[in-house]
């Protein structure tokens, strides 16, 4: 069994981008059905994806974790932005989800 060697969330943008340099004929089935997901599923590409993600960290002090889940998603109001922070258990300010509103519409 192979060393994990870092362990880091990624976005389905990038997921995209590492699975696009296999050979899709090389894949096995849980691989081709995941590369298709990923495919479907991928609503900006991977560098604005790795930004977006970078840029949420840093400027609204979310984890990266949960930056991942919001660049998969995309919310476009504060309503769907508050169903996923709901989730993470913690209060996040009117201020900081109007932030990651922009941040989103910018990047997106």
């Amino acid at each position: 069994m192979e060393e994990v060697k870092k362990k880091q969330g990624i976005s389905i943008p990038e997921v995209k981008e590492i699975m696009e340099k296999v050979d899709t004929e090389s894949m096995d089935q849980i691989q081709r059905w995941t590369y298709d997901y990923v495919t479907k599923f991928s609503k900006i590409d991977a560098k604005a994806a790795k930004k977006l993600k970078q840029q949420l960290v840093k400027e609204c002090g979310i984890q990266e974790e949960e930056a991942v889940e919001i660049v998969n998603n995309l919310p476009s109001t504060e309503a769907e932005l508050r169903a996923f922070t709901f989730g993470w258990k913690k209060l996040i300010l009117a201020e900081t989800l109007d932030k990651m509103l922009k941040i989103i519409k910018e990047n997106s």
